[in-house]
């Protein structure tokens, strides 16, 4: 079509001709909109035209003010003639370009490709149009791919990703495999509260809201604006980013089927680490660190590995003891729970000899499918009786506990645990290899694991040697903890029980105990 035509054209119809750019990212080796225009006004011939131009926008969908604009004109037949200087400048997705040239065609709109000639009118035309559009598609699928991994690339190097800079820290400049870039600082102050939080919520007689209430009525306020809630809380104690990652951090994360990019020898006790959400998410019903990917930071942690572990197992069990003054209705509230439904097994006081049971919490529901119960009524007395026996019994394989008195940490502990999970990961990779070994490699395979099998054991004996307490009673040690349990009190009980047992499941008259160690 000529350019005296074109104008005839558009003039007889009171239209005009549509310019339309695009630019998502503006940088060197794009083009400009204004470049975009200037081929599209050569391509116009001087005929009346109105431009439209999106900047920031990516080609994947339509959700463009300039292009919904534009369509708009088309709809009340202002256009006649739509003129882009490249066809994925306009759109980048097969099922748009598609809608789009349907409405093109429903309103007799012309499509012009400055710098691709194609000729609309015809089928091979269309084909081709279809056939440039499925590769402008598979363009921007394959820059989407390359910026992810990028991305991923970057996360498991320990770069930092932006968004909120967590509560204890300010970022700062810093310098990693010889590219620019943040790292987290500590901010004194801010960092200050965070370890007050940690600590107090490693003695399990405070309960998150107890943090809260000791932060307002001590007039602790939050620096950066907000209020102390037990959200925010909790969130401070389940982020990994406070932790000093020692070699039983990482063997904590590795027990929840977390992904760990950083070796086990670089668990130190120095660097904290970053939680990512992770590629896969977890299992329903699964462990909730599951799926999820753990990286080494290059900051330091504000949190010994002790305390922190000490907080996250509470976190993770939901588990809040009551402290000194609550109802002291039993010291195994909260550990216990249906093992037919999963719910918590709740105390109900009764005016029989008694006085006390157990009850699923679902059987209690009124508004949801309540649970058949654990099979019989469990007695709170006979099942702490219980309790009391089987952690005695566990606890004489101890002659010492330590209290709360701090004594030095030999470096080497920690060394030979990170060999030890060095050791259970090179373990858990030529099991995996066994199904499809030959007699040779199998041979090898079970040499190996002989090997490492008899190093770990030496291992455990070198820690347990360098962690036995001396025969002499010193500060901070529990002498014959088994033998003095009766006279443990409610606290201190639960605080055992937290630091032995992990859950009690209760169900057809079967009582369960799953130990942390």
């Amino acid at each position: 079509m000529s350019g005296s035509f074109l104008r005839f054209f558009l003039n007889m119809y009171n239209a005009y001709a549509a310019l339309y750019a695009r630019q998502s990212v503006d940088r060197a080796d794009s083009i400009s909109i204004e470049s975009q225009l200037e081929h599209c006004r050569y391509e116009a011939r001087g005929a009346p035209c109105r431009e439209y131009a999106d900047r920031g926008y990516s080609g994947k969908d339509t959700n463009r003010p300039a292009f919904a604009a534009m369509l708009e004109d088309i709809r009340q037949k202002k256009i006649a003639k739509v003129i882009v200087y490249r066809l994925d400048r306009i759109s980048r997705s097969i099922l748009d370009f598609a809608n789009m040239m349907d409405t093109f065609q429903k309103y007799g709109v012309e499509f012009v490709s400055s710098t691709e000639r194609f000729d609309t009118s015809t089928p091979i035309g269309r084909a081709m149009l279809n056939i440039c559009i499925v590769f402008a598609q598979l363009e921007r699928e394959t820059i989407q791919k390359r910026v992810a991994d990028a991305y991923y690339s970057r996360c498991k190097r320990g770069f930092y990703m932006g968004g909120r800079i967590p509560y204890g820290f300010t970022r700062t400049d810093t310098v990693i495999d010889g590219r620019k870039t943040s790292m987290y600082a500590p901010l004194p102050e801010e960092a200050e509260q965070i370890r007050l939080i940690y600590s107090l919520y490693a003695d399990p007689r405070n309960s998150l809201g107890d943090i809260v209430r000791h932060l307002n009525s001590h007039g602790i306020a939050h620096l950066r604006g907000g209020t102390w809630n037990t959200a925010r809380i909790s969130d401070i104690l389940r982020n990994p980013v406070y932790a000093k990652a020692d070699a039983e951090i990482y063997r904590f994360f590795k027990s929840q089927g977390t992904q760990i990019f950083s070796p086990a020898s670089d668990f130190t006790g120095r660097s904290a680490c970053y939680l990512y959400s992770g590629t896969a998410p977890p299992t329903a019903g699964g462990q909730a660190l599951a799926g999820k990917e753990l990286v080494l930071a290059p900051h330091e942690g504000l949190i010994p590995p002790d305390i922190w572990l000490k907080c996250r197992v509470r976190c993770l069990h939901n588990r809040q003891s009551a402290r000194s003054g609550k109802a002291k209705n039993s010291w195994l509230s909260g550990k216990v729970k249906c093992g037919r439904c999963g719910y918590g097994l709740v105390i109900v006081k009764s005016e029989t000899r008694w006085g006390r049971y157990f009850i699923c919490a679902a059987s209690l529901a009124t508004k949801k499918a309540k649970c058949t119960g654990t099979g019989g009524t469990i007695y709170a007395d006979v099942l702490e009786k219980y309790l009391t026996e089987a952690i005695r019994e566990r606890l004489s394989e101890f002659k010492t506990l330590s209290g709360g008195g701090e004594r030095p940490v030999d470096p080497r502990i920690n060394e030979y645990k990170i060999r030890l999970a060095e050791i259970e990961k090179e373990i858990e990779d030529f099991l995996s290899k066994i199904r499809c070994a030959g007699d040779v490699l199998l041979a090898y395979i079970n040499d190996r694991i002989k090997t490492l099998d008899d190093e770990k054991k030496r291992l455990l004996e070198e820690i347990q040697s360098l962690t036995r307490c001396p025969d002499a009673p010193s500060p901070g040690i529990i002498q014959d903890p088994a033998g003095k349990w009766d006279r443990v009190s409610f606290e201190d009980r639960q605080a055992v029980l937290d630091i032995l047992v992990k859950l009690i499941t209760a169900a057809d008259g079967t009582i369960e105990i799953i130990w942390n160690f």
